[in-house]
């Protein structure tokens, strides 16, 4: 069993109570403080990946399959040997969106059946950024329609 400090919250909490102490030794919370954590943002991700060449078909399934377990995918385009995934993803951080992306591929392998590709490219970009290169007509061309698509 895991224990901690005397008069420290539980880990995951987002406060801390200041304990003071009086002349006999008794602790006396006196004031609780937030503790200052960044926020979640939203981050634009787009993943390519490539390799050998695989039947459309199956790359399609797995694409599809691969929306259907991580619903936030707005859209796959895809060939016989390289594909390109755009989507949203809720992290602390630039670092932390990126380490989530590059694991996905590779942690949905065996579940989507993808092809053993590579990845071979990774943007991650803030929200404010992702729609001020739309609005300046530049950057990541909008999402053709939600879902899988060939090139």
């Amino acid at each position: 069993m895991r224990r901690g400090r005397p008069g420290a919250p539980p880990r995951g909490t987002a406060e801390r109570t200041l304990v003071s102490v009086d002349g006999t030794g008794a602790a006396a919370a006196t004031e609780s403080v937030p503790q200052s954590r960044p926020q979640p943002r939203l981050w634009h991700v787009t993943l390519s990946v490539s390799g050998a060449e695989a039947p459309l078909p199956e790359v399609r399934r797995a694409l599809e399959q691969l929306a259907h377990d991580h619903p936030f995918l707005l859209t796959s385009r895809y060939a016989g040997d390289h594909a390109e995934i755009r989507y949203w993803e809720e992290a602390r951080d630039l670092h932390d969106a990126a380490a989530i992306a590059l694991r996905l591929w590779g942690e949905h392998r065996s579940t989507a059946n993808l092809p053993p590709w590579e990845i071979v490219g990774l943007e991650v970009i803030d929200r404010e950024t992702y729609h001020h290169r739309i609005a300046e007509g530049y950057g990541p061309a909008p999402a053709t329609p939600v879902g899988v698509h060939p090139y």
